[in-house]
């Protein structure tokens, strides 16, 4: 299970760099790469140039210099090889190839860690990094998808629901507030003789009890209260009495589907015996319009056999599966192409520079002068020879072209993807709208009678 944290550097990037970079950390900068700069402090320089670059195009100077991510594994749980690989897949598929950065695994404290620095500005459209809420949200989900891959454990969103990552590594140590409510409630279901004597228990145990909708608790210390249902389907008021009365979770007991069953008739019938029974009037418009809605779906895409909207609910996945995995190899494509792009352009850029230094009868005073030139050159020199050899450089107007199409293509399959993303969403939905009208007709009527009850 990875947790991850990301912070930005205001300060000098020198200094963070210098701290990732620790030998003593790294395993003599063993688990050490990077992205688009060279994988020393000498990368700061290039984070330097890229945002001087964006000033120049008309950017406004950041005030934030560059982000550190750090990811974080549980002890034991990954080798500090994986722990790299996993952070550098990480950062590869959230930055798409266009900032700069540095990353270094730390295996000095008994866990494996990643700390990633990268750049406040990528080279590519010179536009800042935005950091916030939605995009840490974002964040934190790819980690998760890529821990998943690796057969690494993830934080369970089922069983923690509403649980951040802070709660949660409190949890596993025993301090959340979530948890210890979590621990009484499952201690005293136990003994309570009814759900007063539960509440009864509750209150001798230091919780103070907020009665109305929803049932909440505070503990001594405790600043707000906590609705019990957050913690899990199980902490219902509903679900608690159950559990007090000895009886199990209610289960939709769904109706086998056969392949050949005619959905759009049997769904008329289901709301026909809807509307001729006596529900509460909201439950019922409710009702009568997601059935009209998921009928609709079903005759304009001809969907007239349960098996057809089996294959469709199929179809629509796995085009989405596919859209990915297209993308995903756009995105490597155009991560090999814009770094070339980025050391053509500063090596040819700069190559007057380094030859005036080459002619300079006072090299010491000339380097000092244009010591940010010199770098960056020499960067850009030794990046193009690891990656192309003795190969001859490719036409930068080339590879231009070569990255205005991925980045055309890329865009495609974004926009193809986020639709596809959309239609999976309803057509699951409209999916489990169908189950439900087909259930048997008593343990529908006695749900609706029930819901209609709460309401």
């Amino acid at each position: 299970m990875a947790v991850t944290k990301i912070k930005p550097i205001r300060g000098t990037v020198n200094k963070a760099l210098a701290y990732i970079l620790d030998p003593q950390k790294t395993d003599d900068a063993f688990y050490v790469s990077s992205y688009g700069c060279a994988a020393s402090d000498a990368a700061a320089k290039e984070f330097e140039w890229t945002r001087n670059l964006a000033v120049q195009q008309g950017m406004q100077m950041p005030k934030v210099l560059a982000r550190h991510l750090i990811q974080s594994f549980d002890i034991g749980e990954v080798t500090p090889e994986e722990a790299h690989e996993v952070g550098k897949q990480l950062a590869d598929e959230w930055l798409k190839g266009k900032y700069e950065y540095v990353i270094a695994t730390h295996i000095d404290k008994g866990h494996c860690h990643n700390h990633i620095i990268f750049n406040a500005v990528n080279y590519v459209d010179f536009h800042a990094y935005r950091s916030n809420k939605r995009t840490y949200r974002e964040l934190r989900q790819l980690s998760d998808e890529i821990c998943k891959e690796h057969g690494l454990s993830v934080i369970p969103p089922s069983q923690n629901k509403g649980m951040d990552y802070k709660e949660y590594t409190e949890a596993k140590r025993g301090t959340s507030w979530k948890q210890k409510l979590k621990q009484t409630i499952d201690r005293l279901v136990i003994t309570a003789k009814d759900y007063d004597d539960f509440l009864r228990l509750m209150q001798e145990a230091g919780y103070e009890i907020k009665t109305g909708k929803y049932i909440s608790f505070r503990a001594e210390g405790q600043e707000r209260f906590t609705r019990s249902k957050t913690i899990g389907e199980n902490y219902t008021e509903e679900r608690i009495k159950e559990r007090i009365a000895g009886r199990t979770p209610r289960r939709s007991q769904r109706q086998t589907m056969q392949k050949g069953i005619s959905l759009i008739g049997d769904i008329q019938e289901r709301i026909r015996l809807i509307d001729s029974k006596g529900y509460e009037h909201k439950a019922k418009l409710t009702i009568l319009k997601e059935a009209a809605r998921t009928l609709n779906y079903l005759t304009e895409n001809n969907l007239l056999q349960y098996a057809d909207l089996e294959k469709k609910v199929e179809d629509v996945h796995s085009s989405y599966d596919r859209t990915g995995k297209e993308l995903k190899d756009v995105e490597a494509r155009l991560r090999e192409v814009q770094p070339l792009i980025k050391n053509i352009s500063n090596y040819q850029h700069l190559k007057p520079v380094y030859d005036a230094f080459q002619k300079a009868k006072d090299k010491p005073s000339f380097k000092a002068k244009h010591e940010a030139e010199l770098v960056i050159f020499e960067a850009a020199r030794s990046t193009l020879l690891a990656m192309q050899g003795d190969e001859k450089l490719p036409s930068l107007k080339t590879l231009q072209a070569k990255q205005q199409r991925l980045l055309e293509e890329q865009q495609r399959l974004y926009d193809e993807r986020a639709r596809l993303k959309k239609e999976a969403r309803m057509i699951d939905t409209l999916k489990a709208n169908v189950d439900d009208f087909l259930k048997p007709s008593a343990e529908r009527d006695q749900e609706y009678q029930r819901n209609s009850q709460r309401e």
